[in-house]
C-alpha cells in the first residue's frame, strides 16, 4: 500500500474503554487531514436532573454519573455545595474524604492498569488472554482493586455508588478498631504496588509527546487530590506555572459543542490541554513522599513526562502513593465527634473541583434561599482530554506514515492503544447536549 489516494480508518467500537465510542481517521496523500474521537453514546442530562433538586441531594444522584470514579462526582459536587452555602469541611472528616479518595484513586487506576491499558504493550486482546500466560501479573492487579474498594465499602458503604457520602460530611463515621484490618490490607497492597511501578517501568513505550498545556489542581505540601487551585503549566521551553481561583474555572476552560459527537470539546484559554495523571505529576510530583518519588526515578520517569504512552507508569505511582497515602491517615486518624457538620441552605453559588483519577472534574451550582438547585454545571475530565487525543491520534499516525507504510490495521492498532493512553471516561463525558429546533 502506499501513501497515494485517500484512506478513511474507521473504528466503530472502542474496545477496553468506559462507555461508548468511535474513531474516524482521514488521510489524504500520506498527510492525516482528521482525526475524529466520536462520542456517540446518548447525552445523559445529569445537569437538568440536578435543577429543582435540594442541596443535599446532588451527592447521590451525581454519583451515578460513572460507577468507575463515583467519589470524584460526590466529593466535587459536596465542595461546591459547601462553598455557595459557606461552609468548610476540615479535620477529620477532611482527612476521611481524602481516605475515601485514596481508595477510588487505588481500584480505579488499577483496573486501567491491569485490565485495559497492559494487554497493549504485552500482546494480548485482552486482560482475559493476558491472564492465561500471565496470571501473577493480573491476580497483583485485582488484589490491589480489591485493597481499594476495601476503603470504599467501609468509607462509602459499598465499592460502587457509594452511599455513606453526604454534604458535610458523612452519615456514619468508622472507629479505630474497624480501620485496623484496612491498615493490614494496604500494608500488603503496599507490596503489589511497589511490584506494579516495576512492572509497567518494563513496557515498551513507543516515542510521542504530547504537546498540549498541562492541567491540574494543586495544594501547597501535598499532592492534590480532594481539592486544590487550578494550576496550568503551558506547553514550551521555560513555561511557567500559572494558576487561577477555582470560581473562574468555566471562564478559562470553554465548553463547546463538535458536530460529530454528543460530548462537549473544552479548551483552556483557547488551547488544548490534558489533565490527568501526567498533569498531576509534572505539576506536583515533587511534593510526593521521598520513598514513592524514589519507585518513581527507579521506573525511569523524569520530573515532566509529555509522552502518554508513559502514562501507565504514572498511573502506578499514583497507585502507590495512595496506598502511602491511605495508611498515614489511618495511623493519624481520630474519630470525629459527630459524622458531619451541619450545612443550612442559603442562597449563593458555589464551585468545588477535585482531581478524579481521570483528571480535574468541576462542578458548580447555583442555589436559591431554600437550597433547591436552580442551576448545575459539571465540567469531567475527558471533555477536557478529547482535543489532546484527537491531536495524539493526528501526530501518531503521521509519524508512523512518515517513517514509513502501514496497513490500516496496524494504524487502527496504533489508534486504539493513544486513546486507552487517556483512560478516557466517555461516559462522564455524555453529560449534556445542546439541542436546536428549526420550525418553519
Amino acid at each position: 500500500m502506499t501513501h497515494r489516494g485517500s484512506r478513511v480508518l474507521h473504528v466503530g467500537s472502542l474496545a477496553r474503554v468506559e462507555g461508548e465510542g468511535a474513531l474516524r481517521l482521514s488521510v489524504d496523500g500520506g498527510t492525516v487531514t482528521a482525526a475524529r474521537l466520536e462520542i456517540y453514546e446518548p447525552p445523559r442530562f445529569f445537569e437538568a436532573f440536578l435543577r429543582g433538586r435540594r442541596h443535599t441531594e446532588p451527592p447521590d444522584i451525581t454519583s451515578r454519573v460513572c460507577g468507575i470514579c463515583p467519589v470524584a462526582y460526590q466529593m466535587s459536587s459536596c465542595r461546591a455545595i459547601e462553598d455557595a452555602c459557606g461552609v468548610t469541611v476540615d479535620g477529620q472528616l477532611a482527612a476521611l474524604r481524602r481516605l475515601l479518595y485514596c481508595g477510588e484513586w487505588i481500584e480505579s487506576q488499577t483496573l486501567h492498569i491491569h485490565l485495559l491499558h497492559a494487554p497493549d504493550f504485552l500482546g494480548y486482546e485482552s486482560a482475559i488472554h493476558l491472564a492465561r500466560d500471565r496470571r501473577a501479573d493480573v491476580e497483583r492487579g485485582l488484589r490491589l482493586k480489591q485493597a481499594g474498594n476495601s476503603i470504599m465499602e467501609l468509607l462509602g458503604g459499598r465499592a460502587i455508588h457509594p452511599v455513606n457520602v453526604r454534604v458535610g460530611g458523612f452519615h456514619r463515621t468508622p472507629t479505630r478498631a474497624e480501620l485496623r484490618p484496612l491498615a493490614e490490607r494496604l500494608r500488603r497492597a503496599r507490596d503489589d504496588a511497589r511490584e506494579t511501578v516495576r512492572w509497567v517501568a518494563g513496557f515498551d513505550f513507543p516515542d510521542a509527546e504530547c504537546d498540549a498545556d498541562l492541567f491540574a489542581l494543586a495544594e501547597p505540601d501535598t499532592y492534590a487530590i480532594a481539592g486544590g487551585t487550578p494550576t496550568v503549566l503551558p506547553h514550551g521551553d521555560g513555561a511557567a506555572l500559572r494558576t487561577f481561583p477555582v470560581q473562574d474555572f468555566t471562564a478559562h476552560v470553554m465548553e463547546e459543542q463538535v458536530p460529530y459527537s454528543t460530548a462537549l470539546q473544552a479548551r483552556l484559554d483557547g488551547r488544548r490541554h490534558l489533565t490527568g495523571s501526567l498533569a498531576r505529576w509534572a505539576i506536583s510530583g515533587h511534593l510526593l513522599p521521598p520513598s514513592v518519588r524514589e519507585a518513581a526515578r527507579d521506573a525511569g520517569l523524569d520530573s515532566l513526562c509529555r509522552n502518554p504512552f508513559r502514562s501507565i507508569v504514572v498511573r502506578a505511582v499514583e497507585v502507590l502513593y495512595a496506598v502511602e497515602e491511605a495508611l498515614r491517615l489511618i495511623d493519624a486518624y481520630e474519630p470525629p465527634p459527630r459524622p458531619a457538620v451541619d450545612v443550612p441552605p442559603r442562597s449563593g453559588t458555589g464551585h468545588g473541583a477535585t482531581e478524579a483519577p481521570r483528571g480535574t472534574l468541576y462542578h458548580r451550582y447555583v442555589l436559591d434561599a431554600d437550597g433547591i438547585v436552580t442551576d448545575a454545571r459539571l465540567v469531567p475530565p475527558t471533555s477536557q482530554n478529547q482535543g489532546a487525543i484527537e491531536e495524539d491520534l493526528r501526530r501518531i499516525v503521521q509519524d508512523r506514515l512518515t517513517a514509513g507504510d502501514a496497513t490500516d490495521a496496524e494504524l487502527t492498532r496504533l489508534c486504539e492503544r493513544a486513546v486507552r493512553n487517556h483512560d478516557p471516561c466517555i461516559s462522564c463525558s455524555a453529560h449534556f447536549l445542546d439541542l436546536t429546533v428549526d420550525r418553519a
